[in-house]
């Protein structure tokens, strides 16, 4: 598996998967796919994404997706990994996210459950926060 940042003409078929895991798509656009990478199999499709949506030090992780088949060898992983990696270089410390199904996921990678209302107020004012994950998502945080 290769990832590589995202281009705005991956825009459709991230979308189309973030859809199928049942992620939020309605605010992903062009701008947001600038802090975007995918995992393309070797056949050159796209089979996993993850984003980060940055408010100064602090960002949103968000839209962390695998197919159906390409799951279970490591690929999500590899793509917080790569996620995180980004983050560090371009100064992030912090990453936020909510979940309603992937807290098992995240935990052992270094992520806590926090309360919403501890988020930076200009994590709690994006979309993601206010209209598309209900209050019932848990939001968890790491320290980079």
């Amino acid at each position: 598996m290769k990832i590589r940042a995202a281009r705005s003409d991956d825009l459709d078929v991230i979308k189309a998967l973030l859809a199928e895991n049942e992620l939020p798509v309605d605010d992903v656009d062009a701008a947001l796919l600038v802090d975007f990478l995918v995992a393309e199999d070797a056949s050159g499709r796209i089979v996993g994404s993850v984003g980060l949506e940055r408010f100064g030090a602090k960002a949103l992780l968000r839209s962390l997706a695998v197919t159906q088949t390409a799951r279970r060898n490591g690929l999500g992983a590899r793509l917080l990994s790569h996620a995180e990696l980004m983050a560090r270089v371009s100064a992030v410390s912090e990453l936020w996210l909510l979940t309603m199904t992937t807290v098992g996921f995240f935990r052992p990678k270094g992520f806590e459950d926090v309360g919403r209302c501890t988020a930076p107020e200009a994590v709690q004012e994006s979309s993601q926060f206010v209209l598309m994950c209900p209050a019932s998502a848990v939001c968890m945080k790491k320290t980079l």
